[in-house]
Formats: C-alpha cells, structure tokens, sequence
C-alpha cells in the first residue's frame, strides 16, 4: 500500500491547540486525570456514574518497537507513551504528532498507523472527539487493504488494537452499536491470530457494548462464555474484569445472589493483583448489587471503600454520586449534603466528555428529589446551571441522546418550580429529538412529562393524548424493559404505574357525571394494560399475550368490576350483559382508602374479634353500594373483579351490606383481565387430578397433618396419582406431569405468593420452586397435549405480610403457569379447614356440574353454616378463584 500523507487533525501544530480557546476550556482537568491501568491494551472501567454502574471500556496505547535516540520517532513514541501512561496528555500528543509525520514521511505505514492510533487515544483523553476520530479513522486506512490473507502477524495484531481503540471511541460516543460491530471484527482478528487473551478482552467489550445497547440477556450469555474459558486459565486483570462485567449484567437481570459470588471473586483477584482501578470498580459493582438487595449500611460501605481504593479522582466521583442519591433515597439528607459540596468541585473539573455530561445530570438528578424533600430549597439556580452546562456539553459532542436528557431534566426543574411554560418548551425539545434518534427506550419519560405540564396548563385532551402516547409507548417497549430487573433500569411503582393511573383519572374527571362510552372503554382498556404491565414486570419477560374478548361470549350471567384507586376517589367501571359500561364514584381519598383496607386484612385474619365488620360495611360500601340496584336488575350471579393495588389483598366475598356477606348473593372470581383470560369453561370429560402434597415438616415449615385426609378424599371423588411426602420431589412432579396428562392439579403444601417472582414459591419434599419453575414444571405437559391445565389448586399458601403487592404473585402464578384457572388463600388457614373445604369444593365440581366459581361459593357457605368454624370469615374468605370462573 501507498503510505498516505499525513496531516496533524484539524489544527497545524499542538503548540496552537494549547493557545486555543477550546484548550483552555478543559486545561484544568488534565492534570488529576490518570490512567486506570496501563498493563493491557484494553481494561474496563464503570464510567457513566448511574444506579447501576455499567462498565465500559477505557483503552490503552499499541504497543510499538522503541529505541533509546533523543530525536528519532522511536524515542518520541517511548517518551509519548510515558506521558500518556503517567496523565501527561497533552506532551504525549506533541510527541506522538511529530512521530506520526516522521513515520510518514519515512514510508513506514505500519509504525504510523500504530502511532494514530495512540494519538486517537491522547485526544480522547483530552476530550477532543473530532480529532480523536479522525487519528483513528487514518490509523484504520492505513491498516485495512483489501484482504488480511497475505498481512503479517504483527500486522494484524495491530489491526486488532486499533479496532478495539475505536471501539472505545464509539462507546465513550454513545454509538454502542457501532462499538459492537468493530468489536466483532477485532473478536475475529485475535481469533484468526489465536491470541485467546486478546478474544478474550474483546468479547468482554462486545457484552459492555450489549449492556449499552440494552440487550442484557445476550450480554449474559456471552459473559457466561468467557467465564467458561477463564474458569481455567490462572488469575489475570482480564479475568477480574471479565468477572466483573458478568456480575453487573447478572445484578441487571436480578439474580443478585450470583451477582454478589462473582463480583466476590473479581475483587479477590483484583485484591491479589494490587491493581487499584480493578479493586475500586470491584467494590464499586459490589455497592450497586447490596443497594439493589436493600441492604442499606453495606452498600454505603461499599461505596466508601470504592471512594478509599479509587486512583483518581473522576473514579472517585462515580461512587460519591451513587452514594449520594442512597443518602437522598434513605432520608439521610444531612450526610448527603455534606457530600454535595465535593461533588460539585470535582464535576467542575472534569473534561468535556460523555462521562462528564452523564454525571452531571445525575447528579442533577439528585439534587433535585433532595429539592423534593425540602432540604435544599436554595439549590435550583447551581442545579439549572449544572444542567446548562450539561446541554451545552452535549451539544459541542454531537450526543443527541445526552441533549434530548439534560432537556427533559431541566425541563422537569422547570415543572418543580411552577415554570410551566418553559418546563414545557424544554420538554417538547426533549421528546421531538428523542424520536428523531428513535431512542423509544427514553421517549416515555418525556411523554409523561409534558402529559402533566398540559394538565397543570387546563389543556386536558392534549394531556390525554401525550399520556396515551406514553402507555402506547410503554407497550412497544414491553419486551425492552422488563428485559432488566425493574429496580435498576426504572421503579415500576414510582415511573410506570403512576402513568396508567393518571391516565384514568384524566379520562374520567370527577367534575362530571356524564362521560362518553369511548372514554369509558379507553379507561377500561387502560386499566388491562397495567395488568399486563404489572405481570411482565413481575415476571421480568415478556411473556403475557393479551387478546381482546368480550365478556357476553364468556357468561351471560356475570359482571365484570374494575374498581380503580385514584388519588381523591375511586372509580368502578361495571360491564353488565349486553349492557353499555357505567361508572360509578366513590370520593374517598387514596390514603383513607388504603388505610381501611390495611385494617380490614388485619381484622379478616383475627378469628376471635368482630372488629372487620364495621370495616366490611364500608368497603362495601364504597365499591358495591353505588352498583347494586343495577347489580340486582342485571340478575348475574357472578361478579368478576379485576382488582389492582391493595385491592388485591382483600377478599371480596368478605364485603358486607349490613345482612349479608357478599358471597351469600354471588359467586366471586378475580382475573387479571378480560384480555388475559382463557375462555374456554370445564370439559364435560371426565376430570383427573393429579394431588401432591406435604403432610410433614419440611424446609423449616410446620406439618400440615390434614394433607394426607384431604389428598385422598379427593382422590374418592376423582381419579388420578397422588404424590405425598418423599414422593413429592421436584422431579418426580416433572416424571408425572411428563408422562400422563391432567386437567386438573391440585397442590397442599407450603408456599407464598410476593410482588416478586423470586419470593413466590411453593414447598416440595425436597426443594423450593419459585413461580417460574413451577411454570416450567406445569408446563411439562403441553409437550404432549394442546390444552391447557383446566385448574390450578395451591391450598396452603400465603400472600406476603406487608406486601402490599403481593396477591400480584397469586395472579403470575395462575397467568404463566398456563392453567385456565387458579384457587389459592391470601392467608394460611388451618389445614383442617381447608381439607374440609377443598373435598366440599370438588363433591360439588363433579356432582353438581356447576361452575368453578359456583362451586367454590356453595364449599365456603358449607364452611360458613358450620358451627365449629364459628361463621368467622377467617375460616372461609381467603379461598379465591384466580383466571376463568365458568
């Protein structure tokens, strides 16, 4: 190949960029920066300072062949990489600029595309983009003829580090997709060259460039490979990063225990290696997993190790900011504010960069939920002008994602401090550019934003159709966001749920009676999709397919109440047969709301007192009162609630008009949504069951001595297997289910239901299977079948005490579990009463030819009739029918 001219990058000398104004601006951060390692060519730092602390890398000079000449390129490049190697930035770029031009003009176009190469790196460090893109695009065309076949080893050895170089480039640009491919060809090139540690260091990059992009999942399953390999290899900083990055993808997709091992290890070996960058990004990561597992007073001790071990200072400022916005979190304002100070010192210090850009807004961020709570009310000018600094930086990159953010921040400053018209103007900048870089993962936030703005502003239908923009938004992305655990990426309860809600609550406006059936049916299908919003968030996938049905083909004889918890009020949109939706109203405020509602649990579950009853009445009150008259002209004999928050914890059959309990007049069934429900009623074909359960103490859980009656009663009325005690093993269940198919399982033993996938589980003789493996068990079955299981029985497990989510565990069980139908308790009754019960509710399945939900009815009225059980609803009331009723 011809040697190609070279030319210094934009400016003629370097002596000229030091005079410049440009230099001036970033001059005063070079001389703290330092480099976190200068052992590998390529070594992984956390850099943008967020929750969750996702690393990327940070890369090091190719190496080139020296000598010892005071005036030779040779000399210039060891002299260069000294000062690169000890934060001298800009001497490393005076230097590797006259060696660059004496390669060229000496024909050595290896040499002088290794030195571009090194000088991509310089400017980078000096935050200058434009140059540092251009080195590197020179070093590249240098570099890449048309075919490697006939290239010498170090040649493509070169290749390979000045592709990984640009690949930190794109990255530290936000263009992780780009970063990704380069990656993929520098994987390719040390693979061909078979410089394992080399494909080793570029596959961690690859997975960094994945966690950029969002695509966590894959970035685990390539990480797992690398461990694979560097499980045999001996310590090494590669294997300490490696490590590292597998930790934080794991604590990403919530599987904090595993994450918590790994990053153990990385630390040990960092530890071992005496490499303090590796140590305090260990210690780092570490933080972030014991923050996500709420473990408070670890996680600040973690990021003040992190803060002790760090090499410098920006190092330093990623865990200061984290430890900031957990002071804030925790109500520790005093700490936080002693912290406030030093951060705003060393941001001011950091070259322009997106590092620099994102810390600001994070710490933006912070100062603004601190502004929140009260305790620092005089910060709003330092926080708009941290922001400004923030948009201005973002605009001299070119990082539109980073400027569409420092918009929509300052614009929600903005919206704190009544600025509404610029808070709006702000935010609208925000959202037109995120959908012009199609960044639809950041689109919703600024949707919802200005959904508030228009509403504060009196322009409803313009506030409704931002927020509906929003909820569409949030549906394209479904299978994005739950791709992450819920507690890093967002706050379910705190950035998604509130949008559904207040949706509703502009839809149906409390200041008038009359609203159309379209706004109605739009409320109704909103309150679907939160369902759907809630089960993917607690499954943490993407797994809930939701279809249209109308209820009149369902059940001529039954109504559907959604009873939704609004801020002042709470609405309940009542399908009736064949009728038009209505809505009712009840003005009673969120916190009185869920305040009975926490007594009324309480009072359901004390079996000697009477005090739920005055607390009954006024549920009912509040959400069957205003309905019954059309209730009872309707003549349906099932009432179906798709019940959300708090509701969930309450059994409706134990709401009381002053008579009457509610279950005396109807049948009850809970879904978590017409578009979530399996049509399809009970086959008139004979029934078999397949009961499994637990009699003897297991797993620190008492006996349930009633079990082994129950199971085999059951098994009188149905035909089927039993599985009890040792024969209840997890893969025995598996065998079972794998071999005979059976449309009914019914399952006594242990379990709970949580707000979180991990914490729902059930007991077997040997294990602890939480929602999804049990999912997988039941489904076992569909190998060897089309139909679903008809009916799911778990007749001793407990929703979570004061988890306010957790009957959402009861509805995931009976959604991802497949099965058509769901009985469960929201609370541990004894086991005698519940084989009384149980045995009652299948007499009456298969001798009455009723439905499920007519037949749970006619058992708990037995179990209420019967004078041992003392007509307590303690007794009878926590039995619910979860999925399709008929």
């Amino acid at each position: 190949m011809k040697n190609k001219w070279y030319r210094p990058v934009r400016i003629k000398s370097f002596s000229a960029l030091v005079r410049s104004k440009r230099f001036s601006a970033i001059k005063q951060g070079i001389s703290w920066l330092v480099l976190a390692s200068i052992t590998a060519i390529l070594c992984i730092v956390i850099s943008p300072v967020s929750a969750t602390g996702i690393g990327q890398p940070e890369p090091q000079p190719a190496a080139i062949e020296t000598t010892t000449a005071n005036s030779s390129p040779e000399a210039w490049v060891k002299q260069g990489k000294t000062f690169y190697e000890t934060g001298q930035y800009v001497n490393a770029v005076e230097l590797l600029e006259k060696a660059a031009q004496a390669y060229q003009t000496q024909g050595d176009t290896l040499k002088q595309a290794t030195v571009l190469s090194n000088l991509a790196l310089a400017y980078h460090q000096l935050s200058l983009w434009s140059e540092a893109n251009d080195a590197i695009a020179q070093s590249l065309t240098l570099l890449q003829p048309e075919s490697n076949r006939n290239l010498s080893t170090h040649h493509l050895n070169v290749l390979a580090q000045s592709l990984t170089i640009q690949g930190s480039l794109q990255l530290n640009q936000g263009q992780a997709e780009s970063a990704l491919a380069t990656w993929k060809q520098a994987t390719a090139l040390y693979n061909q060259l078979g410089d394992k540690t080399g494909e080793l260091k570029s596959q961690i990059n690859q997975a960094q460039a994945m966690q950029a992009l969002g695509f966590h999942r894959r970035a685990l399953q390539l990480l797992k490979q690398v461990r694979q390999t560097l499980d045999n290899q001996p310590d090494s900083l590669t294997k300490a990063v490696g490590l590292r990055s597998l930790g934080e993808v794991l604590q990403f997709v919530n599987d904090l225990p595993q994450a918590r091992q790994v990053l153990d290890e990385s630390l040990q070996i960092a530890r071992q290696l005496e490499s303090p960058s590796d140590i305090s990004a260990a210690l780092f990561s570490l933080a972030n997993t014991t923050r996500q597992q709420q473990q408070v007073e670890a996680a600040l001790d973690f990021y003040e190790q992190a803060i002790t071990a760090a090499p410098s200072p920006f190092i330093q400022l990623r865990a200061k900011l984290n430890q900031l916005s957990l002071l804030i979190e925790t109500g520790n304002h005093q700490q936080a504010q002693t912290l406030v100070p030093q951060i705003h010192s060393q941001l001011n210090r950091l070259p322009l960069s997106d590092q620099a850009i994102t810390s600001r807004i994070n710490f933006a961020e912070s100062l603004i939920k601190l502004v929140e709570t009260r305790h620092g009310a005089s910060l709003h000018q330092d926080i708009a002008q941290i922001l400004t600094t923030a948009i201005q930086q973002a605009e001299t990159l070119e990082d539109k994602r980073l400027h569409a953010y420092a918009l929509g921040t300052l614009g929600h400053l903005y919206e704190q401090t009544n600025q509404l018209q610029p808070a709006q103007e702000l935010t609208q900048k925000a959202l037109i550019q995120t959908q012009a870089i199609e960044a639809w993962d950041s689109l919703y936030p600024w949707q919802w934003q200005l959904g508030r703005l228009l509403k504060q502003q009196g322009d409803i239908q313009g506030a409704i159709a931002a927020y509906q923009g929003a909820v569409d938004t949030l549906q394209s992305l479904r299978s994005d966001l739950v791709a992450v655990n819920s507690n890093v990426q967002y706050s379910f309860r705190e950035q998604v749920e509130p949008i559904y809600r207040e949706l509703v609550e502009l839809l149906l406006p409390k200041d008038e009676t009359q609203v159309s059936p379209e706004q109605l049916e739009q409320a109704r299908q909103v309150i679907e999709l939160l369902q759907v919003a809630e089960l993917d968030n607690f499954f943490q996938a993407d797994c809930i397919t939701a279809q249209p049905v109308n209820i009149d083909t369902i059940d001529q004889e039954a109504a559907v109440l959604y009873p939704i918890i609004l801020s002042d009020r709470l609405e309940i949109i009542v399908h009736l047969p064949n009728q038009p939706l209505r809505r009712y109203t009840t003005f009673v405020s969120k916190t009185e709301l869920e305040s009975t509602l926490e007594d009324l649990r309480q009072g359901l579950t004390q079996r000697t007192s009477l005090r739920f009853l005055p607390l009954a009445r006024k549920v009912y009150d509040w959400i069957i009162k205003p309905a019954a008259a059309d209730l009872a002209q309707s003549e349906v004999k099932t009432l179906v609630f798709v019940l959300n928050g708090t509701l969930r914890n309450i059994p409706m059959a134990a709401l009381h008009d002053g008579d009457q309990f509610l279950l005396q007049n109807y049948a009850i069934a809970l879904t978590p949504g017409l578009e979530l429900l399996e049509s399809t009623p009970l086959t008139e074909q004979k029934l078999e069951v397949l009961t499994a359960g637990l009699s003897e103490s297991r797993l620190d859980f008492s006996a349930l001595p009633n079990v082994k009656i129950e199971l085999q009663q059951i098994q009188s009325f149905m035909p089927g297997k039993l599985l009890l005690n040792q024969e209840f093993t997890k893969s025995t269940l598996e065998n079972t289910m794998g071999n005979v198919s059976f449309p009914v399982v019914h399952l006594a033993t242990h379990g709970q239901f949580s707000s979180e996938a991990e914490g729902t589980f059930i007991i077997t003789w040997d294990d602890k299977l939480n929602v999804n493996e049990l999912s997988s068990l039941l489904k076992t079955t569909d190998l060897r079948r089309t139909n679903p299981i008809e009916l799911l029985v778990l007749s001793a497990c407990e929703t979570a005490k004061g988890d306010d989510h957790a009957a959402l565990g009861l509805a995931g069980v009976a959604v991802r579990a497949g099965a058509r139908s769901t009985i469960a308790t929201l609370w541990l009754v004894d086991d005698a009463t519940t084989a009384d019960l149980m045995v009652k509710f299948y007499q009456v399945l298969t001798e009455d030819k009723v439905s499920k939900a007519e037949a749970l009815r006619r058992a708990q009225l037995l179990i209420l009739q019967d004078p041992k059980y003392r007509k307590h609803p303690y007794f009878w009331t926590p039995f619910v029918l979860v999925g399709n009723w008929v």
